[in-house]
Order: structure tokens, then C-alpha cells, then sequence
């Protein structure tokens, strides 16, 4: 998950932090998590999490439910979250939490999906034919592939939100520019 990081893992519960980034503040969620419910037969899965900022300027809290499903070949995640925010994030409004929080959801997709996917199996290349016995040594096996995960960057919900915000100014301004517009015309009468 984007900016996040596990401290703690035992049995169906969790302990981590997520760092986010709004414009030129940092904040830093520690919290709790844990999976209420596990349903195998049913694949779903129901998620609890809360946090608060270090610095106690707000807290997070979700309920976020996951059901799987078969889908053409591959896996379709249906998610459906409960999502508390309050401090400066709360600010960016439901309508704008609710498309970042879809878009970190979509990378967070494709990161899991970049995980799961099977290595791409490339065809071994012929060897070389011996220029002496002596390299008719056993062959190596090559080294595994590591992919260690990188240290959790913030989350930068600007970013994230960046076009959005974009949008709703321009109509802001547009609106703004109109009404200057307007009262000018109107002074002039």
C-alpha cells in the first residue's frame, strides 16, 4: 500500500504506520488493524484499521470488506470501505478522499498484481559448445531473483489529487474571472 509500513504481524492482527504528504506538511499515522472476518468459502475478507497522526493533529479509521472473484482467467477484487478521516486530510472534502482513495487503491492493485504475476519464463539459451574438458564443469543456477521492498515513501495525496484539485480551480477561478467580468460591465453602466 502506498507509504505504508508493517511493524508487527500476529495471528489476524497488525500494527504499522503510513506516511502521508500534503503539499509541504508530513504526517505520520501509527495504528492497528485486523482481519475480522477470513471466509475462505466465500472469499471475502473484512479489514478493521485506526491510526492517529503522531503529532495528534487527526485520525483514520476504516472498515474495508474485499470480496474475490473469478473473472476471464484472472481474480476481480470487489471493494467496498468505511473510511473516518479527521484533521487537515478532512479538509480535502468526501468527493475528494473518495477518488484518492481510488487511485491508491488502483496502485495498490497493480503492485500486488506485479507480485503475484509468475516470473516471465524466457528460454534458456544454448550454451556454447566446450573449447576443453575443463569447462564441462556442472552448470550454476542462476541466482534468485530478490525483490526487496523499498522503504515506504509518503503518500502524497497532492499528487494523488493533482488533476482533480486542477479541475475543481478551474471552474473556481472560470467562476471567479465571470463574476469579475460581470461587475466590471456592470460599474461601467
Amino acid at each position: 500500500m502506498p507509504g505504508a509500513t508493517l511493524d508487527e504481524v500476529s495471528d489476524s492482527s497488525f500494527t504499522g504506520s503510513v506516511k502521508v504528504k500534503l503539499g509541504p506538511v508530513a504526517l505520520l499515522y501509527k495504528g492497528t488493524g485486523s482481519f475480522e472476518v477470513t471466509d475462505a468459502a466465500l472469499r471475502r475478507a473484512v479489514i478493521k484499521a485506526s491510526g492517529k497522526d503522531s503529532r495528534g493533529n487527526g485520525t483514520a479509521s476504516a472498515t474495508v470488506e474485499v470480496t474475490l472473484s473469478a473473472d476471464s482467467g484472472g481474480t476481480v477484487a470487489r471493494v467496498v470501505t468505511d473510511l473516518s478521516v479527521t484533521g487537515r486530510p478532512a479538509q480535502f472534502g468526501r468527493g475528494m478522499i473518495t477518488e484518492v482513495g481510488g487511485k491508491i487503491l488502483d496502485r495498490f492493485a497493480e503492485c500486488l498484481a506485479g507480485k503475484l504475476a509468475p516470473a516471465e519464463e524466457n528460454p534458456p539459451a544454448l550454451p556454447a559448445p566446450p573449447a576443453s574438458a575443463s569447462d564441462l564443469s556442472p552448470p550454476r543456477p542462476e541466482a534468485s531473483r530478490s525483490d526487496p521492498s523499498p522503504a515506504a515513501e509518503p503518500l502524497d495525496l497532492v499528487r494523488f489529487a493533482g488533476t482533480s484539485v486542477a479541475k475543481r480551480a478551474a471552474v473556481v477561478i472560470g467562476l471567479a474571472a465571470l463574476l469579475i467580468v460581470v461587475v466590471g460591465w456592470l460599474r461601467r453602466r
